[in-house]
């Protein structure tokens, strides 16, 4: 690639140090830690936003393919902090709230729209925010003591918020969104694996390295592709089947051109794995 392109489309993560969450890079997989384990790791106004903007600029990062969201000790997260979020947004005028529930929505785009799969690893309390989180990932883990629960109504709120009415009802189908959204319990993770939810429950000991080798599988694939499939799994929600029989076939055709493709082809001629390398 030209330098000047190089410049302008493509960063590096490289000394990358948030203030308000754990980060960590191990190879191509990127290791998200929300870090308050003594409030059950809530987010704030600071966290929200420097979460939004690490994952918009994960859509121009080569070197990370996979991402893991976790919380510290014993809980994912407690969704956002009662003192310092739910307290302030009593006294703040309607433009302020809607820039704030605005900031959050957007937190879920660029969750949605940076290329790298994104794994929640589940364990313990995950409520509000952080069930939105888990709900936004791409792919998600759990403890059988994790209880994730979309309880804004308990806070005088509807249960749309950050996209759960449009999302929930993709993943568990609308009769149950319906329940969790309009009672605020809490989902087990039985049901929540029952359901669609979640993809694998594992046990509490486990589970950092269950997501950990299971982003860096991914990380070895070919990451073009994971990233249009990913594109195309968000997309054609709003097509119909003849749109996304056509929308498909220009994805793939793309995905023809590249030379992942091509190494998969030359490796399985030579009754090798192929060794992908995302371009």
């Amino acid at each position: 690639m030209d330098a000047h392109l190089q410049d302008g489309n493509r960063r590096s993560l490289q000394g990358y140090s948030p203030l308000h969450f754990g980060w960590t890079q191990q190879g191509a997989v990127g290791r998200i830690t929300l870090n308050r384990p003594e409030r059950k790791n809530p987010l704030t106004f600071d966290s929200y936003a420097e979460l939004r903007e690490l994952f918009r600029t994960l859509e121009y990062v080569d070197e990370v393919r996979a991402i893991v969201i976790e919380g510290a000790g014993d809980n994912f997260c407690s969704g956002g902090d009662v003192h310092d979020i739910i307290g302030p947004l009593t006294r703040m005028s309607m433009p302020d709230l809607l820039a704030f529930t605005r900031m959050t929505g957007d937190l879920v785009k660029a969750l949605r729209h940076c290329p790298q799969l994104v794994i929640a690893a589940v364990d313990g309390v995950c409520a509000g925010a952080g069930a939105i989180l888990a709900m936004a990932a791409d792919l998600r883990l759990a403890t059988p003591r994790a209880r994730t629960a979309f309880l804004f109504n308990r806070v005088g709120l509807a249960g749309c918020d950050m996209g759960a009415c449009a999302l929930l009802p993709r993943l568990i189908g609308q009769g149950r969104a319906s329940e969790l959204l309009y009672t605020g319990r809490s989902m087990t993770a039985e049901e929540g694996q029952a359901w669609g939810f979640f993809n694998r429950v594992v046990a509490p000991e486990a589970l950092q390295d269950e997501a950990m080798r299971w982003a860096q599988d991914i990380a070895q694939g070919p990451g073009f592709a994971h990233a249009m499939t990913k594109r195309m799994l968000h997309q054609e929600w709003s097509m119909s089947v003849d749109q996304a029989l056509e929308a498909e076939a220009q994805a793939q055709a793309i995905c023809m051109m590249t030379q992942d493709f091509h190494r998969a082809y030359q490796a399985f001629a030579a009754r090798q794995k192929p060794q992908f390398q995302g371009d």
